[in-house]
């Protein structure tokens, strides 16, 4: 049996290296390309000609749920699994709606990605998974006196997301997002992006385990 043919779609190059790194090892999968925008998705659809497509729903150009309707006119035959960085059941059903297959959350395990993308092959819909990550995140936060919102910034920052990136992801100005990672710093006894990142996974608040690009931090303090 020949290997799925697999086409990554991330604007992240940290995931898309996660991505690679967990799914290169399959002998079952073969990855045939990717596409760092949404505008990139259809033209390598038509090069690589992919079984299978693993979909942000966030893309800078066209976003995942216009790109569902367009696939799903010009390469019906084409599975999309669809990824979220944030945990949203209507967006989920609204994908699933459209076409998708199953919608992961980065909270996923990236060696759980294998199997799910085995069952989607196979014909299979699989439900939302925001799987058990999220959940020992939330019960982390509480533990530490987190707020949902501390929680969630914490998350972008553990994957190396700057300031500027969160508060555009949250439509918060960049002050807001300082404000609060001062709180975070404060109630977890720590003083950088760094530490608090480390904490971060340490402690099951990462809410995903993607790794953080450690190189590209800002300096320490809150900003």
């Amino acid at each position: 049996m020949r290997p799925i043919r697999l086409l990554l779609a991330d604007d992240h190059a940290l995931v898309l290296q996660a991505l690679r790194f967990a799914l290169e090892p399959e002998p079952e999968i073969e990855i045939v390309g990717e596409a760092r925008s949404g505008s990139e998705v259809l033209p390598r659809v038509g090069e690589t000609e992919p079984d299978l497509i693993l979909l942000d729903v966030r893309m800078p150009g066209l976003d995942g749920l216009q790109l569902l309707d367009r696939l799903g006119k010009q390469y019906p035959e084409t599975k999309v699994v669809i990824l979220s960085g944030a945990e949203e059941p209507e967006l989920a059903a609204e994908a699933l709606r459209r076409g998708a297959r199953a919608f992961l959350g980065k909270g996923i395990d990236p060696a759980e990605v294998a199997p799910v993308l085995r069952q989607v092959f196979e014909g299979k819909v699989v439900s939302e998974s925001f799987e058990t990550a999220v959940g020992v995140s939330v019960r982390a936060a509480e533990e530490f006196g987190l707020t949902g919102r501390e929680r969630e910034i914490l998350e972008r920052v553990a994957m190396g997301r700057s300031n500027k990136q969160i508060a555009g992801e949250f439509w918060l100005s960049e002050q807001t997002i300082k404000y609060h990672l001062t709180n975070v710093y404060r109630k977890l006894g720590v003083s950088s992006r760094t530490e608090a990142a480390r904490f971060a996974y340490d402690h099951g608040l990462a809410g995903n385990p993607w790794p953080a690009d450690q190189n590209h931090h800002e300096s320490p303090g809150v900003g």
